[in-house]
């Protein structure tokens, strides 16, 4: 199933908030206030369902100006943004800001809602429609599908929805699940008897219950107690999903909108960041160094002065590489992207992205940190890395390949490689002549696939230790060389991630279970062969009722391994203390007369020839005895 999240924009009293309740049948305005004043000031959520089973969570933006700040709080991990626009009045200043904020956050998919067209006469509506075309030109709504709707009497309405599920199907890309999860929070509350509860949009990777994330900025470590996506409790939630997410050891007090819940160790507090810096070709403003701006990205805002690295001023239209430096710490992503505004009075100036989360301070107009910059914006050598190891999500890459690949020195690559571990986004087996490199995407991806195997083996097979190293190996990483596979298949056991028994693999915890089928089938088997002592009987020709026969030969082979039982030949078992006396007594018969043969164990033993045989070749197989040439015929081996 495909996670979506749909977000409104446009200017306040369009009807957004009444669109939401038309296609969902709920009320996104929370706060008292909200409704009294029938505006949206803080973000709302609720969700619907797709008629292709999807799910759509949908954010209420705020349009009033005054309430910016949330609007972009609320464009955090949107797939598909609903541009509404009232028929009756067009597109607004508002509408404008919006649709730049969009445009410089990396919203690509839009669907254009014209709402009230119920309101308005076909002329007036067709002049509007015009009109709207003509604003948004060469803006990403450009080519934007245009729906007709009335919120209010539910015109248009069944059409719309059908757009939206024939844009997230065909042109939503899915989040990336198999990647480090990042949450950046946009409420924090606490509940009686829970504690400290964070919602957010999961950009990326999954969350599960029981999880140790970090909470950023501050480093204050949060284990995960429950999980609920859309008001139900779930124990793992996936990038593409709004979340509500209870954590312990941190109170309320100590976290905000702002703060990104993530691994531990993925990100780093900081106060200075590079970036590439565009102002809006609409803006009124020519930025000056040093410049004091508000600066929004994720669901963080926090003032900032911009130090321009390469030109005095940037205006309407231009770009440059700008340092921010921020008067709070936050913690962010390269690649990550923002909105500036301007100080006072507030209004959106431009926008970009970030090159360096973690800078350090630089020297305008140098050269050598101007050059830097560039190869960071058009990709840095571990950038290129990364995307090379992708490749090899089959075989797994070697520093030694990627170095040839990249132009690159052994020494470099590894530094990048060892980069890219820190980050979390791939994984190293040093080997004796080389490491081997996996992306973490790509391992995550085969290990859920392995631990699905090893449970729908367990499951089927409950009587064996697991299932065969060598069989996992075929199955999934048959490229893989079999020593690199050894070694992360013992990483995984260490990390307690899966169960090892010699050459068996099994779920973490695993332990064969001895159930009343288990102890049944043993009480038979070992009655059995008690009572026909030197007499072998075939297994197959003991009736064990409605026990399948596999099942019983499973556990003939677990109790074989427990040293219960000893298998002397195909279908043939006795207990291993009679094999133990057997044993004695022909050690004996050899120490005082030198040799033995089948007829003589057949009478020192009771029984026939037939099964006489297989205990002379037992006793060769455990180094009692060798042949001297003659087939019936045995000399000590001790």
């Amino acid at each position: 199933m495909k996670h979506i999240i749909i977000g409104t924009a446009g200017h306040i009293d369009h009807g957004k908030t009444t669109l939401i309740k038309a296609l969902t049948g709920r009320n996104t305005d929370r706060w008292e206030e909200e409704q009294r004043r029938g505006i949206t000031i803080d973000l709302g959520f609720t969700y619907f369902d797709l008629k292709n089973g999807n799910r759509a969570g949908i954010i209420d933006v705020p349009g009033h100006e005054k309430f910016i700040n949330n609007m972009v709080a609320g464009v955090v991990g949107m797939d598909l943004v609903l541009l509404v626009v009232a028929a009756d009045e067009g597109i607004m200043p508002q509408t404008k800001e919006h649709i730049d904020i969009l445009e410089m956050l990396g919203i690509k998919k839009s669907i254009l809602v014209l709402n009230k067209c119920d309101l308005v006469d076909d002329e007036w509506l067709e002049m509007v429609e015009e009109e709207i075309q003509e604003e948004l030109s060469g803006t990403f709504l450009e080519k934007a599908p245009v729906l007709k709707v009335s919120a209010m009497t539910g015109q248009g309405i069944p059409e719309l929805m059908d757009t939206i599920e024939r844009v997230s199907e065909e042109d939503v890309e899915e989040k990336d699940v198999h990647t480090i999860p990042r949450l950046p929070v946009d409420r924090v509350f606490s509940l009686s008897g829970f504690g400290t509860i964070v919602t957010g949009t999961l950009v990326s990777g999954t969350i599960q219950k029981e999880d140790t994330l970090e909470m950023f900025p501050g480093g204050q470590d949060c284990k995960i107690r429950s999980i609920q996506v859309h008001g139900q409790s779930v124990a793992m939630c996936y990038a593409g999903q709004r979340v509500a997410i209870n954590i312990s050891n941190v109170k309320k007090r100590e976290l905000k909108r702002g703060c990104v819940l993530a691994p531990a160790g993925s990100m780093k507090d900081s106060r200075l960041m590079d970036v590439k810096l565009e102002v809006l070709d609409s803006s009124m403003r020519i930025l000056s160094n040093n410049i004091r701006l508000h600066f929004f990205s994720g669901t963080s805002e926090v003032l900032c002065r911009a130090v321009l690295l390469e030109d005095e001023t940037l205006g309407p239209g231009e770009s440059g590489y700008v340092q921010l430096r921020m008067e709070d710490d936050v913690a962010f992503r390269r690649g990550d992207r923002f909105i500036v505004r301007f100080y006072s009075p507030m209004e959106t100036v431009g926008g970009g992205v970030i090159l360096e989360p973690n800078a350090a301070k630089k020297k305008r107009f140098s050269s050598e940190v101007l050059e830097s910059l560039r190869q960071k914006e058009s990709g840095s050598a571990t950038d290129v890395i990364e995307l090379h190891v992708k490749d090899y999500s089959d075989t797994m890459a070697t520093v030694a390949g990627l170095a040839k690949l990249t132009a690159l020195s052994v020494e470099e690559t590894k530094t990048a490689v060892g980069e890219l571990e820190s980050q979390g986004l791939v994984c190293t087996f040093p080997m004796k002549k080389d490491t081997y490199v996996w992306h973490s995407r790509d391992e995550q991806e085969c290990r859920e696939q392995i631990l699905k195997a090893l449970q729908n083996f367990v499951n089927k097979y409950p009587y064996r230790y697991g299932m065969p190293k060598a069989e996992v190996h075929s199955t999934f990483m048959k490229k893989v060389k079999p020593n690199v596979f050894d070694k992360y298949i013992e990483s995984l056991a260490q990390q307690g991630v899966l169960a090892r028994c010699e050459e068996y693999l099994a779920p973490a915890g695993y332990k064969v279970d001895k159930d009343e089928i288990y102890e049944n089938v043993k009480k038979k088997l070992t009655g059995t062969l008690k009572s026909a002592e030197y007499d072998f009987p075939r297994v197959a020709d003991i009736n064990f009722g409605s026990v399948p026969a596999q099942t019983v030969e499973d556990i003939l082979l677990l109790m074989t391994d427990e040293g219960e039982i000893i298998k002397l030949a195909e279908g043939m078992y006795t207990l291993a203390a009679y094999m133990e006396t057997a044993k004695e007594k022909i050690i004996s018969k050899l120490q005082a007369e030198g040799k033995i043969t089948i007829a003589e164990i057949r009478d020192m033993f009771g029984t026939s020839r037939k099964s006489a045989k297989p205990i002379l070749e037992y006793m060769d197989s455990i180094k009692v005895t060798r042949k001297t040439g003659a087939e019936s015929e045995r000399i000590s081996n001790l």
